[in-house]
């Protein structure tokens, strides 16, 4: 079975047994989550969209919170002495999606 989840305001195309990063979210190594919005799903020859899936996703978190590449935001104005240089790292957790429901 495969599924399409938005995951804070991010779409995953998503299967069982799945490992992927996605944006922070609330919880500790181990808790179980579950993902309510559930945009496609598609199960041998039955494909549902829109408002007729009522699927679930359900995963376990298996790293918190895991740094990505840093990211530099630099400004320069040439010939008058301007420089900004920004970074961050955003921050993501890694979870492995146990079942499509």
């Amino acid at each position: 079975m495969l599924a399409v989840v938005k995951i804070a305001g991010q779409q995953f195309k998503v299967k069982a047994g799945d490992s992927l990063y996605v944006p922070h979210l609330e919880g500790k190594q181990g808790d179980k989550v579950e993902f309510a919005e559930v945009l496609f799903t598609h199960s041998g020859d039955k494909v549902l969209s829109g408002k007729d899936v009522k699927a679930v996703v359900k995963a376990e978190i298996i790293a918190d919170l895991i740094q990505g590449d840093k990211v530099i935001a630099f400004k320069m104005k040439r010939r008058k002495g301007f420089r900004k240089k920004h970074g961050h790292r955003t921050q993501y957790t890694h979870i492995k999606v146990t079942g499509i429901a």
